[in-house]
């Protein structure tokens, strides 16, 4: 079975089938005479005569921090390949597990015609990544962070963490602690603190400023950092969290403390994750368009790969804040 074979039984030009594997124009008429061959035959074109033919594989490398980590990756995924499945492409999963030296290999792998394109999800740009990506001969959209001069698609952390930090100041709470994470992320560990930051000082709390702790993205990290956080500043009522994983493993603290949550120290987080909605008391966040942002990240380069777009495209995507129970005002006889 070959090309000119099913365009006999479709009753259409070797040209038009062509065309249907590469997702080309053909009528929705011709579409669905050789959609119906195709699915009567199980025929499937040569990848690899593909290859040498259009000099592309049809494959985009997606190179994520760690794919276990948080809700987050596997919705960007998701938006990814509901975009990518309808064109014809497959990804190559390229998993960091948060070191910063394996993004750079899998850059350089990439780059060696591996893929037609790039999907990175970002979290740090040292010297070296910046290198890497102006050397990068295929296209490349970065998600999740803004890096000017390159195709982005990020979320608005910092109007996030401040109209989260404000929330709290509207609750009455005036000491505030903040679990952070490293600082290089400028996304999740640079601009929510200065969303914080910001919040605090135009409140009159710039001594907030300094009541903060720097975690992993874990669970542990966030109990551990809890304890540290609460024996320099033993006053607080008040905690934000970078992440949702994060803020649970505050809870837990606090809980194993007896320290009551929302009466004692209100807590919050970032991302709106499965584990915001099922821990005691649920978790008040921060919800981002995760899903919206693999599809809008994956349309971007697919206009690269197949109508050579150049135009710059910056995308921020916004959020909303979602009130749960850790930030609830009780009634004082509760």
């Amino acid at each position: 079975m070959n090309i000119a074979e099913i365009a006999r039984r479709a009753g259409v030009s070797s040209a038009a089938v062509s065309r249907y594997f590469n997702n080309g124009y053909i009528s929705e008429k011709k579409r669905e005479q050789i959609r119906k061959v195709v699915e009567e035959t199980g025929y499937r074109p040569s990848l690899q005569a593909q290859t040498l033919r259009t000099r592309k594989t049809k494959l985009v490398g997606v190179i994520l921090p760690k794919i276990d980590s948080a809700a987050a990756m596997g919705s960007v995924v998701a938006g990814i390949l509901s975009l990518l499945n309808g064109h014809g492409y497959q990804i190559l999963l390229a998993d960091t597990q948060n070191d910063p030296v394996k993004e750079l290999d899998y850059l350089s792998l990439f780059n060696e015609k591996q893929v037609d394109g790039v999907l990175l999800i970002a979290t740090v740009f040292t010297r070296e990544h910046k290198k890497a990506l102006k050397g990068m001969t295929v296209p490349v959209v970065i998600i999740g962070q803004r890096l000017s001069g390159y195709h982005c698609v990020y979320h608005d952390d910092f109007h996030a963490f401040y109209d989260l930090t404000r929330l709290l100041l509207a609750r009455g709470r005036r000491r505030l602690g903040y679990v952070g994470v490293f600082r290089q992320d400028k996304a999740v560990g640079l601009e929510r603190y200065q969303g914080y930051e910001k919040a605090v000082e135009e409140a009159g709390l710039s001594s907030c400023r300094e009541s903060y702790v720097t975690a992993e993205f874990t669970m542990e990290s966030g109990y551990e950092k809890a304890g540290e956080l609460l024996e320099r500043w033993k006053d607080l009522d008040g905690i934000l969290c970078a992440t949702d994983s994060i803020a649970v493993g505050v809870m837990q603290y606090l809980k194993e403390q007896k320290i009551p949550i929302p009466e004692k120290v209100m807590v919050t987080g970032q991302g709106d994750s499965g584990l915001s909605k099922v821990v005691t008391p649920t978790l008040t966040t921060v919800r981002y368009s995760y899903e919206e942002s693999g599809r809008l990240a994956a349309s971007v380069l697919l206009e690269l790969l197949e109508r050579q777009e150049s135009a710059m495209k910056e995308i921020k995507l916004g959020y909303k804040v979602v009130e749960r129970e850790s930030t609830e005002i009780l009634p004082k006889n509760y």
